[in-house]
């Protein structure tokens, strides 16, 4: 396996920007696993994070699943002992909770404490038995500033201090602009702020897009502390719109080290066909963002020493 290459000391105290894919693709057409492995091979700074998308609640407390099926599917056999590798290997796993479909958060954004409960306890129990890193709440419908709160404040009582939580607003809804949460992203920071590590903040879909670095920047003008802000990508035309050839965005991402001390990360939607290796060699969308990060840190880090 490759070693993970870090800095052994970063002048100035500056974390290194975290590297964060999502997978929900686990198989192509349905036949061909996508293998997590090759990301423990790449020769440039490894992935920090992996976001293993996505889990539902269902309309009958209890039914969650992982994608399409139960999380005890035989399919995913392959996919739990990879993550165990990748766990052992020091890469952070996470679960992502909602997304595009509905219903996920309107079941917890309820008033009653009971129907809470039932939809609540049964993702714990879960958390319990997979034992994530943490868990990104992708909220992609409406939900009341009050019910995210609580959700987040019993994920940290059941969970501890140590326990990522991480969220996924689109880029306007950290410049400002529009928003499909419900909750304002800023009165949550101010709520609960010490309790989200980040923010991987959707640049694509149209809300934004990282072919240059004045998206990010509207974001740090807003007030954001860039080490709360990760700047989310896709990795892949097909993937959805915004998207950024290779050569553009390494040279967007060490601009944005450069320029940001305490700059977040990048994350990709999604592993299984990212460029420029595709289907074939989805890997190498990793390695490719590992240089232009790792060569952001080590300009970053010559310009601290000059000064």
């Amino acid at each position: 396996m490759a070693p993970v290459i870090h800095p052994p000391t970063r002048p100035g105290g500056r974390q290194d920007p975290r590297i964060i894919l999502y997978h929900q693709t686990h198989y192509i057409d349905g036949k061909t696993y996508v293998s997590l492995l090759p990301l423990l091979k790449t020769s440039s700074r490894r992935i920090t994070h992996l976001i293993l998308a996505a889990v539902h609640l269902n309309a009958i407390p209890g039914e969650i699943t992982l994608n399409d099926h139960p999380f005890a599917h035989p399919s995913f056999d392959p996919l739990w002992d990879e993550l165990t590798t990748l766990k052992d290997e020091g890469i952070k796993v996470l679960f992502m909770l909602g997304g595009a479909a509905q219903g996920t958060f309107t079941r917890l954004d309820t008033p009653d404490p009971a129907t809470f409960e039932a939809y609540y306890a049964p993702l714990k129990e879960l958390i319990e038995i997979y034992a994530p890193h943490g868990i990104d709440l992708d909220v992609e419908e409406p939900m009341s500033l009050t019910g995210i709160v609580r959700l987040i404040d019993r994920l940290k009582a059941d969970f501890g201090a140590g326990f990522i939580i991480t969220l996924a607003p689109v880029a306007a809804a950290l410049q400002g602009g529009g928003n499909i949460s419900g909750f304002s992203y800023e009165a949550l920071e101010a709520a609960r702020g010490a309790s989200v590590s980040w923010y991987n903040t959707q640049f694509y879909c149209g809300w934004g897009s990282l072919e240059n670095t004045g998206g990010y920047e509207a974001v740090v003008r807003r007030g954001w502390r860039p080490e709360k802000v990760v700047a989310g990508i896709v990795t892949n035309g097909r993937n959805g719109a915004g998207w950024v050839g290779m050569e553009t965005l390494q040279t967007v991402l060490m601009e944005l080290v450069e320029m940001f001390p305490g700059f977040g990360g990048v994350m990709g939607w999604e592993y299984f066909n990212g460029l420029p290796g595709d289907v074939g060699k989805p890997w190498e969308w990793a390695e490719n963002v590992g240089m232009a990060v790792e060569c952001g840190v080590a300009l970053a880090d010559a310009l601290v020493e000059e000064r």
